[in-house]
């Protein structure tokens, strides 16, 4: 018989759902789920807060748990390229397996807030009543959110709708390939391209995960790149340059989209340079068919094909899509855009 958890406003139970990445130390429980692999006590969490050791089982503290929800465009994920104009019904939980001194979302994803209980079917029934089409698991790390996700994408694609991920990519392979059968497009934030940063700033020496993440995400669904540009941290030439070149030489055709940084949490040093912004634009674009500039007013987001530069998609006050099957329609160039 599985254990319960009440939640309190609602005064239903829901069963207490073990992790599904784990082994057992004894009384200990080490966690299989993403590399830093803590090993838990009894009645202790591990470091994303999402693990609990229960008697010597591993279980999820985050099941159902749902700290923020809205209905989105899919652009703001950043997602350009799948389903231009679209709405997508955005879910987010609390916690990270990060500790990133810039986050964006550090209230949700760095400190406890209320949540409340939705389940699978509820979810699905959700989207299905507002429109749009699917569901993007976001705000928070949605990887710690593992067992969740993975049942609520299993409903989702069988009712015929879309599965998106906004994350860090800090997960061991074997999890991410099975969650990937059911995850149609991902928003992948690659935090910088050097360790140095990940260990001083992010908490963990973990690039080379997401880069793994990343290959593999290429191969299995519909791919996205954000990196937020910080000075003096990040936006060294040589390293947007190399971070373009990796990229590219997964596919040329994977967007990358550059974030102007703006002071958060627990840095304070002045908001990117426009000129920076433009700046790494440029450099990347010897390497990559497709870069956008974000938090910036009045910024081109259009989607011009990569040969004659005719705006395929266009970004307004309206997102227009000017493909024909798929092909630029001044050239027939084949443009990567999933719609």
């Amino acid at each position: 018989m599985r254990k319960k958890d009440v939640d309190s406003r609602k005064g239903r139970s829901f069963p207490m759902i073990k992790a599904l990445y784990y082994t057992k130390l004894d009384n200990n429980a080490k966690c299989l789920l993403c590399p830093r692999e803590c090993t838990i006590s009894p009645e202790q969490r591990g470091y994303c807060g999402a693990k609990e050791n229960r008697n010597g089982e591993l279980y999820s503290t985050l099941y159902a748990k749902i700290s923020a929800v809205a209905m989105d465009p899919i652009e703001k994920k950043p997602l350009y390229h799948f389903y231009p104009g679209s709405e997508i019904l955005s879910i987010g939980t609390i916690g990270c397996n990060l500790r990133c001194e810039f986050c964006q979302n550090w209230h949700i994803a760095q400190s406890e807030q209320m949540t409340c209980r939705v389940t699978s079917q509820e979810l699905v029934e959700l989207i299905l009543e507002h429109g749009g089409i699917g569901v993007a698991y976001t705000y928070s790390e949605p990887l710690i959110w593992y067992e969740y996700i993975l049942d609520t994408a299993r409903l989702v694609q069988k009712a015929g709708l879309k599965n998106v991920l906004v994350t860090n990519g800090l997960i061991h392979r074997e999890p991410l390939k099975e969650l990937l059968q059911y995850i149609d497009a991902i928003n992948l934030d690659v935090k910088a391209f050097r360790q140095k940063f990940y260990k001083e700033v992010c908490g963990g020496e973990y690039l080379h995960v997401v880069k793994e993440t990343a290959k593999l995400a290429a191969k299995m669904c519909h791919l996205e790149v954000t990196t937020l540009l910080i000075p003096g941290l990040n936006d060294d030439p040589e390293e947007i340059r190399e971070l373009a070149e990796w990229l590219g030489n997964i596919n040329p055709d994977i967007p990358l989209h550059f974030s102007r940084y703006f002071p958060q949490y627990k840095i304070s040093i002045p908001p990117t340079s426009i000129t920076q912004m433009y700046k790494a634009k440029e450099i990347t674009s010897e390497y990559l068919n497709y870069i956008y500039l974000g938090n910036l007013v009045d910024e081109d987001r259009n989607t011009y094909c990569p040969q004659c530069h005719y705006p395929v998609v266009k970004r307004n006050s309206q997102v227009k899509v000017q493909l024909i099957n798929g092909d630029c329609p001044k050239c027939g160039t084949k443009i990567s855009v999933v719609s």
